[in-house]
């Protein structure tokens, strides 16, 4: 697909503010199904919700602190001011609503989720787990890579891959479409559920991560290469 154009984007992440170059590619194909359809990075999905200043990270943060630390809003905006991330009060609790209807919205948005699948007539599934801090609930989240529609999310204490198998299977029991396929980041106990809950479906890297995977051979010879000039010198 062309890449058509760049939509920069900034988002608020645990680890400070990160500038996306999100390249928006189109088909040229007027017989393909989707010509002339965006189509957004699906790393993307992983880091933030649309149209949101801050990552899921920081969303998955504030989840934990308000109910497995149960701290209040103002206690929780303190200790985000203490990390250096610089939010409101009022955003906090905005946070902490959005964390709310991530985890409520495989019951409650059903019926539109498998409404925008059946149209589509297949799905993509990207899926991530967030884990803030160690120790902390891992927030798990099934996306949909063709609509970006989040389909799952939900808080594990564990990342074995026998409850990512429950997971997924939770999510391809409930949709009646097809599955053409399943991105990641390759995490082992992600690549296993895959294999146990999806064995005839195509697991690959995300393009982030697989061009992540390829620039190491480059950078190893770079390294060594600086090393050798800096002995010579």
């Amino acid at each position: 697909m062309w890449n058509e154009y760049n939509n920069p984007r900034h988002i608020r992440t645990l680890n400070g503010v990160v500038e996306l170059q999100l390249k928006i590619r189109r088909c040229q194909n007027k017989s393909c199904m989707r010509y002339k359809k965006a189509y957004r990075p699906e790393q993307e999905g992983s880091l933030a919700l649309p149209q949101n200043e801050f990552g899921l990270d920081v969303i998955a943060y504030i989840g934990a602190l308000r109910y497995q630390e149960h701290r209040s809003v103002p206690q929780i905006h303190t200790h985000l001011e203490l990390k250096g991330i610089c939010i409101s009060q009022r955003t906090v609790t905005h946070l902490i609503d959005r964390y709310d209807e991530l985890l409520s919205l495989w019951l409650k948005d059903h019926k539109r989720l498998k409404t925008i699948v059946a149209n589509q007539g297949r799905v993509i599934l990207a899926i991530d787990g967030m884990q803030p801090e160690i120790g902390h609930e891992v927030l798990w989240v099934i996306r949909d890579c063709l609509s970006g529609e989040i389909l799952l999310a939900k808080t594990l204490l564990s990342s074995r891959n026998e409850d990512l198998v429950a997971l997924l299977l939770e999510v391809t029991n409930t949709l009646d479409v097809p599955i053409d396929g399943v991105v990641s980041d390759g995490q082992q106990s992600i690549r296993k559920a895959v294999r146990l809950a999806l064995p005839r479906i195509a697991h690959g890297l995300c393009h982030y991560h697989y061009l992540k995977e390829a620039i190491k051979p480059i950078y190893e010879a770079d390294r060594h290469a600086l090393k050798g000039i800096k002995e010579k010198s």
